[in-house]
């Protein structure tokens, strides 16, 4: 039972710290983690997988 709490106490600890700014900052927000919102992935060509799909579907 001890180690319930316990990983459950850390993985609360660990939500706070990734929220810090989120929680603390006023008009703050996660960042996305979707693929076309990445700058250094659409560089590189790579998309997202289902709008590839779907360009190719759209296609035929």
């Amino acid at each position: 039972m001890k180690t319930v709490l316990l990983a459950i106490a850390i993985v609360a600890v660990c939500v706070v710290l990734l929220g810090i700014k989120v929680l603390f900052v006023k008009g703050s927000r996660f960042p996305s983690g979707h693929v076309h919102d990445n700058v250094a992935l659409r560089r590189k060509g790579i998309s997202c997988a289902s709008g590839h799909a779907h360009k190719n579907y759209k296609g035929k």
